[in-house]
Parts: C-alpha cells; sequence; structure tokens
C-alpha cells in the first residue's frame, strides 16, 4: 500500500504509519490529513495488523501543525468544513478505532500534531519532544479537538493556560502533567512503543476493543460510560477470547487467542 505523503509497513502485528514531508516538519495538510484517513482505515480492517502506530519522518518532528499557507485564505464556510474533516474523518476516527493506535512523538507535535497524538490512545514521547497548540498567535483556536482533549488529559486549568498563551512544553513537563505515558531517548522511541504492542498482543484483541469503546463512552455527552461497560462486559462472555482466556486461567496456561 502505497501514500504520497506517508510511509505504510505492517510486520509481526505491528502497522507503523509514518508522515512523510521531512521538508515541511511533517506538517498536515489537506492531502497528508485524507492519506492517513485511508492509511488507518485500512490498518483497522486488515487481520495482519494488531496494533497502529503513528509517527513522523525524521528526528525534527512528529507532526508540526497544520500546513498554514494551505488555510490562510479559507472562508468560514471553508474552515468549518476544515475542521469538520479532522475530526470526522483523522481524530475521531484514531480516538474510536477498534485497534490500539500509539503515538510515537519525535520532536515538534504542535497544534493539529498535538491533536492527532492526543486522539491515539497511548503517547510515547522523545526527549526532544516539544507540545504546543499555538492557534491563538494566528487568531484562531484548535480546529481538530484541541479544546476537548487537552482538559480530558492534563485538566481544564492546565488546558486552557497551554491553549491561551500558546506555550510549549517539553517532554519532561508533558510526562508530569499526564499528557504523554513515557518519555525515551530518540533511539529508543520506537524500540519502546514496540514493547508496549508486544504486551498488548498477547491479550484479547476483541475484549480491547471493547475496552476503547468503554472507556471513551465516558467523554460523549448523553452516554452513559457505566452502561456502556455493563454492556461489553457481558458481550465479551459470548466471545471465543473469553472461553480460550478462562480456560487457560483454570488450566495454568497462556492462553493463545487468535491472531496471535
Amino acid at each position: 500500500m502505497t501514500f504520497d505523503n506517508l510511509l505504510y509497513q505492517t510486520d509481526q502485528g505491528v502497522t507503523i504509519i509514518t508522515v512523510n514531508r521531512p521538508d515541511k516538519l511533517n506538517a498536515l495538510n489537506y492531502d497528508t490529513v485524507m492519506d492517513l484517513n485511508r492509511a488507518i482505515s485500512a490498518a483497522q480492517k486488515d487481520p495482519a495488523c494488531r496494533v497502529i502506530i503513528i509517527t513522523g519522518s525524521g528526528e525534527k518532528a512528529f507532526v508540526a501543525g497544520a500546513d498554514i499557507k494551505e488555510f490562510s485564505e479559507f472562508t468560514a464556510s471553508q474552515a468549518k468544513e476544515l475542521s469538520q474533516r479532522g475530526h470526522t474523518e483523522l481524530c475521531d476516527l484514531i480516538e474510536h478505532s477498534n485497534k490500539p493506535v500509539i503515538a510515537a512523538i519525535n520532536g515538534f507535535c504542535l497544534g493539529g500534531g498535538l491533536e492527532l497524538a492526543m486522539s491515539c490512545h497511548i503517547r510515547v514521547a522523545s526527549n526532544n519532544a516539544k507540545m504546543a497548540l499555538p492557534e491563538v498567535s494566528l487568531g484562531v483556536i484548535p480546529g481538530y479537538g484541541g479544546t476537548q482533549r487537552l482538559p480530558q488529559l492534563i485538566g481544564k486549568g492546565r488546558a486552557l493556560e497551554m491553549i491561551m498563551t500558546g506555550g510549549m512544553v517539553n517532554a519532561d513537563k508533558a510526562l508530569s502533567m499526564g499528557l504523554v505515558n513515557h518519555v525515551v531517548e530518540l533511539e529508543s522511541l520506537m524500540l519502546l512503543c514496540h514493547s508496549i504492542a508486544e504486551k498488548i498482543m498477547g491479550n484479547s484483541s476483541v475484549a480491547i476493543a471493547s475496552a476503547i469503546k468503554a472507556v471513551n463512552a465516558n467523554y460523549q455527552d448523553g452516554v452513559n460510560g457505566y452502561q456502556i461497560e455493563i454492556d461489553e462486559f457481558s458481550k465479551c462472555f459470548e466471545t471465543e477470547d473469553f472461553r480460550e482466556g478462562t480456560n487457560a486461567f483454570i488450566n495454568k496456561r497462556r492462553a493463545n487467542f487468535p491472531g496471535r
């Protein structure tokens, strides 16, 4: 599978999607967003894929924001469509993926790049990573879910400070705030992401998909997350994974889930 703005590779259950615009610090333009949509959708449907890792090409940037030149002359209606597409065709697609998505944040992770990373289920940053939502310096606000996901991750007060000042935080600060899960040396970034993926793949993919759905439900207006948990918990009892997992536990052996 080939893309104009991405590298795409699946090996041993892990699909790595690399935003490949190093001369633009991997900035998101419309074509890149649509490439990501196609790549993530393909990975979600691919039985050979168990975990998705998203990263950026080179050592300088994960994704250094949106391609500002592309939308600088947009009308309000065009901007609304841009934001809507960023939500539904990229960030929401990732957040509600039935397969875990890990962001491997290497270098600058700004604006739409941070919004992309925040939509992933797990974030691992290299020690040279720097993160910000600087949109107010352009006279606009985050448009791909940043005003919603950042407070969920770090709290309302700290999120408003980051958004209103446009201030940049380094990897260690991001870790202390809960914005990322881990910080490692750049050369160890993909190794740790693969290690996390290996641990995930040792468990039931069916149960993991249910867990993602249940956790996400807590952040959806009008949805009772507790009820979703009850429903998903009960559905697990009808699966081969549940029978294999419980049988393995009772017989003191390692579970052999499908796809392992």
